[in-house]
């Protein structure tokens, strides 16, 4: 298990919920973490740039077996290195929640 570390870019409030919703599937749809998230295609695609540019979420498009047409669907994932950030940021949440109740 690697130590706690609070993660910036993770912690913005979109990213986070994007990671967690992320972190426990192999991949989900660009559209279904759309709707999940009730945010524009515009706004997911900015979050996802900087998760990618940081190398915590790949993307790969694949033809849609649901469909007769030509359309492409985008299949989102964690990397591994996304995996690690976001858990020691989430023990890092852990510690910091911990800590807070002992101050009286």
């Amino acid at each position: 298990m690697a130590e706690a570390r609070f993660d910036e870019l993770i912690h913005a409030p979109m990213r986070l919920r994007i990671c967690g919703l992320l972190r426990p599937v192999e991949e989900l749809d660009f559209a279904v973490l759309r709707d999940a998230l009730d945010v524009s295609d515009a706004t997911l695609s900015k979050h996802l740039k900087t998760l990618t540019d940081a190398g915590y979420v790949v993307s790969n498009k694949a033809a849609s077996r649901e469909r007769s047409d030509a359309r492409r669907v985008t299949w989102l994932a964690l990397t591994a290195a996304g995996h690690a950030a976001f858990d020691a940021h989430v023990r890092a949440l852990r510690e910091i929640a911990g800590s807070a109740g002992e101050a009286t």
